[in-house]
């Protein structure tokens, strides 16, 4: 959260976030939301218009940040190698701050409906820019010449999964995670 107060909106979107996370998207209806705010259903349209948008944007904005995240990454100059590692840390950062809506991202993404194909098009071109940057990294010599899919492919489970393991750990501190994941998603585990 922002040094700024929370909105209601943002509030509305945070709680059901979680609900999402904890019952699925299809399980919460908007009397759940309601009650776990303890409002009446009727008082959450004068915030938000259905369930719908705020499906929409918890996941929107999530594919937008990791989008906005690549572009930075691959304007970086960074060799494949430091590009890898910056990725890796965008996955740390936003999953740490974004708990609940990397559930929806990852497991409601197919609710979406007007926004469903511009959200296929955000993953399409972040996997894509993922993709060439191992290709890169083939081509220079820096990584083995392997699959980009399947590299990319084992890489991104292991990131996109971080939403479900981070919760579980009391004390877990961001920057060490990264250089952990870097040398095993990167490196490997051969001695």
């Amino acid at each position: 959260m922002n040094n700024k107060a929370e909105t209601r909106k943002q509030e509305i979107i945070r709680i059901a976030a979680r609900l999402f996370k904890e019952k699925g998207y299809s399980a919460v209806t908007m009397r759940d939301l309601a009650s776990e705010m303890g409002i009446k259903a009727a008082s959450l349209y004068n915030h938000i218009d259905s369930k719908q948008d705020i499906l929409d944007d918890i996941i929107i904005s999530l594919a937008e940040a990791f989008t906005e995240g690549m572009r930075r990454i691959q304007s970086s100059g960074d060799n494949c190698i430091g590009k890898l590692k910056q990725i890796i840390e965008l996955h740390v950062s936003l999953s740490s701050q974004n708990i609940y809506g990397m559930a929806s991202l990852n497991n409601d993404w197919m609710h979406l409906t007007a926004k469903r194909d511009y959200y296929k098009q955000l993953r399409s071109n972040y996997e894509d820019d993922f993709r060439s940057i191992l290709e890169e990294g083939i081509a220079s010599g820096e990584i083995v010449n392997e699959r980009p899919e399947t590299m990319m492919f084992s890489i991104l489970t292991t990131l996109r999964s971080l939403y479900i393991w981070i919760p579980k750990k009391e004390e877990l501190d961001l920057k060490e995670l990264s250089t952990t994941l870097n040398q095993i998603l990167i490196k490997g585990i051969n001695k």
